[in-house]
C-alpha cells in the first residue's frame, strides 16, 4: 500500500513538473511569436488542464489548501471532485481538439475543414469556451450529489474523503448517458482524426520511397513530426481511458471501496497527464534547441 502511494505521489510530481515546463515554455513562445500558432495555444490549455487535474488528485495536498481556508468538509468534498472531473473532461476535449487541428493543418485546400486553416486560432478560442461551458454543466450534479464521508450506510465511497448517496436508478441513468455520450462523442472524433492521419503518414512515406528510389534524401518536416506525435497521443490516451473504464466500471459494479484499486485507477487515470508533457517536450526541436544551447553553454560560464 505505502509503496503504491510512493509510485503515484512520484507520478503525479514528475507530472506536474513537466507539464509546468510546457505551459511555460508555450507561454512564451506564444508571447515572443507576433502570429500565434493554434497548436501552441491547445498544447498551452492542455499542459494547463494536467496541472490542475494532478493537483485535484492529490488527496492530501488538496485536503490541507481547503483546511488552510476553513472550509467545510462537505464543501472540500464537492469541490475537488467536482474540479477534477471537470479537467478530465476538458483533458478528453482538448486532445481531441488537438487532433482535430492537426487534420485541419495537414489537409489539402480541396478538403472541407481546409477553410477555417487561415482563422483557425479564433475558432479554438471559441471551441475551449464551449468545452468550458460543456463539461461545467454536464458535471455540475456533483456539486448537488457528493458529500463528506458519514456514517450512513447507503453511501458509495469514491475517494479517501467524499461519497455519493445512492440515487434513484432513473436520475443515475441519465447522468451515466450523459457523461458516456460525451466521452463517446470525443473519442470518436480522435479515432476518425487518428484515422485520417495514418492515411496521410501512409502516403507520405510512399512519397519518401519514391524520393528515395529517385537519390533523393527525403527529409521529415515540421508537418510530419507534429502529425506523428499527436497520433502517438491519442493512440495511449484511447488506451488508458479504456483501461480506466474497465478498472471504474468494475469498481461501481461491486460498489466497494477498495483503496488498493483507488490508487490503481489513479495511477491509470494520470498516465496520460504525466506522459503527454514528456512526449511534447521529446517531440518538439524547438525545446531541443534550448535545452542543447544551456548544455553547451553551462561549462563556458563554468570557465569564467
Amino acid at each position: 500500500m505505502l509503496s503504491l502511494k510512493n509510485v503515484y505521489y512520484f507520478q503525479a510530481g514528475i507530472g506536474i513538473l513537466a507539464n509546468a515546463f510546457l505551459l511555460l515554455f508555450h507561454i512564451y513562445t506564444i508571447n515572443q511569436n507576433h502570429r500565434t500558432k493554434p497548436s501552441d495555444v491547445t498544447t498551452c490549455h492542455l499542459a494547463f488542464v494536467h496541472i490542475v487535474m494532478l493537483l485535484t488528485t492529490l488527496d492530501i495536498l488538496s485536503a490541507d489548501i481547503f483546511k488552510s481556508l476553513n472550509a467545510p468538509n462537505d464543501l472540500t468534498c464537492k469541490a475537488l471532485f467536482y474540479l477534477s472531473r471537470v479537467m478530465r473532461g476538458l483533458s478528453i476535449c482538448t486532445t481531441c481538439l488537438l487532433s482535430i487541428i492537426q487534420v485541419i493543418t495537414i489537409s489539402p485546400s480541396t478538403f472541407y475543414l481546409s477553410r477555417f486553416k487561415n482563422q483557425l486560432t479564433k475558432y479554438i478560442i471559441r471551441a475551449f469556451f464551449c468545452v468550458w461551458s460543456l463539461n461545467l454543466s454536464s458535471n455540475s450534479n456533483m456539486i448537488i450529489y457528493t458529500v463528506a464521508h458519514s456514517n450512513i450506510t447507503n453511501l458509495l465511497n469514491i475517494n479517501k474523503y467524499c461519497s455519493l448517496p445512492s440515487m434513484k436508478p432513473i436520475i443515475m441513468s441519465i447522468f451515466f448517458t450523459l457523461a458516456v455520450s460525451q466521452n463517446v462523442f470525443f473519442v470518436a472524433g480522435m479515432l476518425i482524426s487518428s484515422v485520417y492521419m495514418v492515411i496521410f503518414l501512409s502516403s507520405h512515406q510512399k512519397r519518401s520511397r519514391y524520393l528515395h528510389s529517385m537519390k533523393v534524401l527525403p527529409r521529415t518536416s515540421p508537418t510530419t513530426r507534429a502529425t506523428q506525435t499527436v497520433l502517438l497521443l491519442v493512440s495511449f490516451f484511447v488506451i488508458m481511458y479504456c483501461l480506466d473504464i474497465i478498472i471504474s466500471s468494475s469498481s461501481a459494479i461491486l460498489e466497494k471501496y477498495d483503496p488498493v484499486v483507488l490508487d490503481v485507477q489513479r495511477l491509470v487515470c494520470n498516465v496520460y497527464a504525466t506522459v503527454s508533457p514528456l512526449v511534447f517536450i521529446s517531440s518538439d526541436k524547438r525545446i531541443a534547441a534550448i535545452l542543447q544551447n544551456m548544455i553547451y553553454m553551462t561549462p563556458i560560464l563554468k570557465s569564467r
